[in-house]
């Protein structure tokens, strides 16, 4: 009996002993955690050690613009591969795709108004314009011709002359906050919205007689400046106002207006025809200028512009990178988002944020150590504001059987050009969801310098084997604003899902700012990377944002700067984006498709 009761004191000490309860924490299982406990987990690490911002101004600040092509973007596929293996990512790779033509460099640009009176322009050359071989100092005149019998007239009279060669737009006061956040009435509204593609839709309008003459005739313009030796063309920004330049995207290429679609030169092509230098005024500027013209002044310019072309490697690149699943491992959960830019800012809202989200979402992932059981792999993509071509490459190389990418489309009329014209229309920028509503309805007499949804794989292509492992790409490419919710690209299956994977963020506060997540809306989202995996029959999804500026002064202008960006947005988006990848990675069976009628996909 005392020895039972000696044995029995013994025991009960050793259980109580501060070493037996470390050891039998190791030896007893432990409770997996549970995917409210991962979540929570994900916020308190994407809130409160965020790295998002020191990526975005690294890409912005440090690396600048990223003009597909140019040394500065692989410059930046470099930095975003090597930031990406040391967060713990494996297989960082650059991934090439092409060939897509000449890198360009702006080196230096000045220009200034010297006569009657001297003020400096605000201007912007167009990208991948030809520099000036000296600094130019020359008259300014306008063309004023209707018609080929009126062109004629300038004959012999421009050799070495600046040409006025934009539109006059009616500037009107902003009574409208041009930075704004989807109201609960949206919201709703956009929870209700039937998908579109069950909508009847009618026919495209047809451009006009006139409205083709004026398409035609602009191009003759363009290979008479050409053909007379104009030294500049001085254009105007297609929208903005207030020292805003927006949409100043890629220089004209001077080519005969009947050239077939798929034999239209581009500027970035090496054996494009001669171009002439090129830059685009601020509205307020290129009126002022032509107002003076008008009044019989003699307006002298002085320009000093130099650019730099890269033909040493033709291909353009996107940065690739995983976190390996474990049981799953050959299945695949991507994300990702453009690493491109346009060339007159630095890309932050377009599409820097985008791709610190993404990149911030992987981090996160790896910080906390967690375990997918697919393979994450996370893509940032080139070429995407020439129309999509690298997603396309990628989607083509890896899933099959999308036809060749192309830069443009016959017939297309892209959201920034319509954009412009109501911009020209109204004397505003319009909102980004806006411009997309007006580029369905908006006529286009000849191709676009941006691209539509790509061309959906034909009846009886047959898909990769890659095809079939795939289980969803996430998309973000709508600047700085907060996720709101998420759209179904035409997959009503998916509604109940995301709704459930929505509910953690029903309310979410970082720092002061209160957010609010939970819309699923089958609404259409426009356009960026996400088309090229629905157009191959995979699930391509986009988030909604809160469009904050981005229509109305960051998108495509050369106000999109680091200091644009709202940090607290940015987190909110990273954490929602991070939970959506490791639920997709996560979950026991796959995310479903639509149906995709006329592809075998059994190979």
């Amino acid at each position: 009996m005392k020895r039972r009761k000696a044995a029995a004191a013994l025991l009960l000490f050793a259980l109580l002993s501060p070493h037996a309860t470390a050891l039998r924490a190791q030896t007893q299982p432990q409770p997996a955690p549970t995917p409210d406990d991962v979540i929570e987990r994900i916020k308190d690490e994407g809130l409160n050690r965020s790295q998002l911002m020191q990526t975005l101004e690294y890409l912005t600040d440090v690396i600048g613009p990223r003009l597909t092509g140019s040394p500065a973007l692989k410059r930046a596929n470099g930095w975003t591969r090597d930031r990406l293996t040391q967060w713990g990512l494996q297989n960082a790779h650059l991934e090439p795709w092409g060939p897509f033509g000449r890198g360009w460099t702006l080196k230096r640009f000045s220009a200034e108004v010297v006569e009657p009176q001297a003020f400096p322009l605000l201007a912007y050359p167009r990208a991948w314009s030809p520099g000036l071989d000296a600094p130019l100092t020359a008259d300014l005149v306008v063309v004023d011709a209707k018609n080929e019998e009126e062109l004629q007239k300038y004959k012999g009279q421009l050799r070495g002359k600046i040409v006025l060669a934009g539109t006059e737009r009616q500037l009107k006061p902003l009574f409208e906050p041009r930075a704004t956040r989807l109201s609960e009435k949206q919201l709703l509204e956009l929870s209700d919205a039937p998908d579109p593609a069950l909508l009847p839709r009618p026919p495209r309008r047809q451009p006009s007689p006139e409205q083709i003459a004026a398409f035609r005739f602009n191009d003759r313009k363009a290979q008479f400046f050409s053909e007379e030796g104009v030294a500049l063309l001085v254009g105007s920004s297609p929208a903005g106002d207030g020292g805003m330049l927006q949409f100043v995207q890629s220089a004209s290429v001077p080519q005969p207006s009947d050239t077939p679609f798929d034999k239209r030169k581009q500027p970035w092509e090496k054996d494009a025809p001669k171009i002439i230098p090129q830059i685009a005024l601020s509205n307020d500027h290129y009126n002022r200028l032509a107002r003076m013209l008008r009044q019989g002044e003699k307006v002298r310019l002085s320009v000093n512009l130099q650019v730099e072309f890269d033909d040493s490697d033709p291909m353009s690149y996107n940065t690739i990178a995983e976190i390996p699943g474990t049981d799953l491992k050959d299945e695949v959960v991507m994300l990702g988002a453009h690493l491109d830019s346009w060339h007159t800012a630095t890309g932050a809202t377009d599409n820097g944020a985008g791709v610190a989200v993404m990149m911030e979402a992987v981090r996160i992932l790896k910080a906390l150590n967690l375990q997918p059981r697919r393979t994450v792999r996370i893509a940032l993509w080139s070429g995407e504001e020439q129309g999509l071509l690298g997603s396309k490459f990628y989607v083509r190389e890896h899933f099959g059987p999308l036809p060749a990418p192309t830069p443009v489309a016959a017939g297309a009329t892209p959201p920034d050009a319509a954009a412009a014209a109501v911009a020209e229309k109204t004397g505003r920028t319009p909102k980004k969801r806006e411009a997309r509503e007006a580029a369905a309805k908006t006529p286009a007499a000849q191709p676009t310098p941006a691209a539509p949804a790509p061309t959906p794989a034909p009846p009886g292509a047959r898909f990769k084997p890659e095809h079939a492992r795939l289980n969803v790409y996430f998309n973000t490419d709508s600047g700085t604003g907060a996720i709101r919710g998420v759209y179904l690209q035409g997959n009503e299956a998916l509604r109940p899902t995301f709704r459930r994977w929505l509910l953690p963020f029903a309310q979410l506060k970082v720092g002061d700012t209160p957010y609010t997540a939970t819309t699923v809306t089958a609404a259409d989202s426009g356009g960026s990377d996400f088309l090229s995996f629905d157009a191959a029959g995979l699930n391509g999804i986009d988030f909604l944002q809160d469009e904050m500026e981005y229509g109305t002064r960051t998108w495509h202008s050369n106000q999109d700067n680091y200091d644009r960006a709202v940090p607290e947005d940015l987190k909110q988006a990273a954490v929602i984006v991070a939970a959506f990848v490791y639920n997709a990675a996560m979950m026991d069976g796959t995310l479903p498709r639509k149906p995709f009628k006329g592809v075998d996909s059994s190979q």
